[in-house]
């Protein structure tokens, strides 16, 4: 079970805003660049200003950031706005957008610096290996226990918890090894839903 499963009900109440966007040409590869654009603000600041306290931002423009992403998305299937140039952005801007958002928990009090980068790598490889199972099945996998929408929820709970008891810094590493250990198995579950094709096939 994971975020994604309730996808179909978020688009439902994006749809209005869907039409009314693409009414004023707004296109899915504008949506998805704003997206990558104000994760990139949002990690500069919160990494030049390390402070708990600011760490509020984080569940605020990740709830948007899932917003514009599942707007660029049904921009593309429901407006005919789809393309390769769209593909590639939607896939490199997720990844980028991760870095951007959860590099400055980096620069937090005790927190670890082999732990976070492998987090950030583990985070990055669940996206290589969904992409890697459409090349073999042709369906992206969305497996968890920790995707994109998971680790949203998650990390922004985490940095709201940090701006209102900043001393939970000191269970910083706690938090990043747990979520190291949910990105490996959301990664061997992604790969492990292209064998099963191949098994059932």
């Amino acid at each position: 079970m994971t975020l994604y499963q309730i996808k179909p009900a978020f688009q439902a109440l994006l749809r209005p805003l869907m039409f009314w966007l693409n009414r004023r040409h707004v296109t899915a590869n504008h949506v998805t660049l704003a997206a990558m654009a104000l994760s990139l603000v949002t990690g500069a600041i919160l990494s030049y200003f390390p402070e708990p306290k600011l760490f509020f931002l984080l569940p605020v423009v990740l709830f948007v950031r899932m917003a514009l992403n599942a707007l660029d998305g049904m921009l593309a299937r429901e407006c005919h706005q789809q393309s390769r140039l769209g593909a590639i952005l939607n896939e490199v801007g997720d990844v980028v957008s991760d870095i951007a958002l959860y590099l400055p928990f980096l620069f937090l009090p005790a927190s670890s610096l082999p732990l976070v980068l492998l987090m950030l790598f583990c985070a990055a490889m669940t996206e290589f290996c969904g992409v890697l199972v459409q090349t073999i099945n042709g369906v992206r996998s969305y497996s968890g226990p920790l995707g994109k929408s998971d680790r949203a929820l998650v990390f922004g709970a985490w940095g709201l918890a940090l701006a209102i008891w900043p001393q939970l810094v000191q269970w910083n590493n706690l938090v990043w090894a747990v979520a190291i250990a949910l990105l490996l198995w959301t990664v061997v579950n992604r790969c492990r839903s292209a064998l099963r094709e191949e098994g059932a096939k």
